[in-house]
């Protein structure tokens, strides 16, 4: 580790220590989630319908008389899948279309681009909800329709960092020593040109997890026993004005994890952008 890379890390602050504390909790809450509920989800009780909360149920009752805290905490692991699988599934297609338009150039790169412009005219969440309305309800159709949605903005991100990457002199000199392309592209061009894309999959991690939350509250998930946080949110605005605990909570668990993440990915930029060195090394 570098000492401007150390100098950048101790930098941390309180906000980026709490960010990370929050996310650990929410990724803990998707992978056991019966170690932090305090009841079943689906376990009803008709003696405490819409109780509000309290020490025996943190965040109230639902009309079922379920705990909203565990039904937040069990909701958490869908919300999270659809964010993480469309980062994951929507970036890699995005940065492999950028980088092949980047690297080959020409006729290619200018029609893959121009495509591109013109999806990016359209709003990423206008998009996913007019794809996911077009395939239907369900998990993997909201998966689908948020990963298409973002493939045109790691594309462009993608494309400018390959086609700036692919002039400097180390790849002139690798072409040089005989290298092919598919050679450079793996091994040159992709390993210098990943830091932006990392930040924003970080970043796109929230945006994917708001936009999954929304498709849900409009009602394009499957229906489940334990609901997502969208749905959650759903199920509660109907009785906004006589229990109101059942949609604030879990809107504060998708502003709470997209706060936090957004936090870190900031400092993540901060932290992987080389152009600082020129002012100091301050992050």
């Amino acid at each position: 580790m570098t000492a401007t890379l150390r100098r950048r890390l101790s930098g941390a602050n309180a906000a980026v220590v709490v960010a990370a504390g929050v996310i650990v909790f929410f990724v803990l809450c998707a992978a056991a989630p019966q170690l932090i509920a305090t009841h079943a989800p689906s376990e009803a009780n008709p003696a405490e319908i819409m109780a509000p909360p309290g020490w025996h149920h943190l965040f109230g009752t639902d009309y079922f008389g379920r705990d909203v805290f565990s039904l937040v905490v069990y909701g958490s692991r869908d919300s999270l899948l659809v964010g993480v699988a469309a980062v994951l599934a929507g970036g890699s297609a995005g940065a492999l279309l950028g980088a092949v338009a980047g690297y080959l150039g020409g006729v290619l790169d200018l029609v893959l681009m121009r495509i591109v412009d013109i999806i990016l005219t359209v709003p990423g969440v206008l998009l996913a909800l007019a794809i996911a309305t077009a395939l239907g309800p369900g998990f993997a159709n909201i998966v689908l329709a948020i990963s298409l949605a973002s493939i045109p903005g790691y594309a462009r991100v993608s494309r400018g960092q390959i086609a700036g990457v692919k002039v400097r002199p180390f790849l002139l000199a690798a072409r040089a020593l005989g290298a092919g392309r598919a050679r450079m592209l793996l091994l040159h061009i992709l390993p210098n040109s990943w830091s932006p894309l990392l930040v924003m999959a970080a970043l796109g991690l929230g945006t994917s997890i708001l936009a999954g939350s929304g498709l849900s509250y409009l009602g394009l998930s499957a229906a489940k026993e334990i609901p997502d946080w969208g749905a959650l949110l759903a199920a509660g605005r109907s009785y906004i004005t006589v229990c109101w605990w059942m949609s604030t909570f879990p809107g504060l668990a998708i502003t709470l994890f997209i706060l936090s993440v957004n936090v870190l990915g900031d400092r993540l930029r901060d932290v992987l952008d080389r152009r600082t060195d020129s002012v100091g090394g301050l992050a």
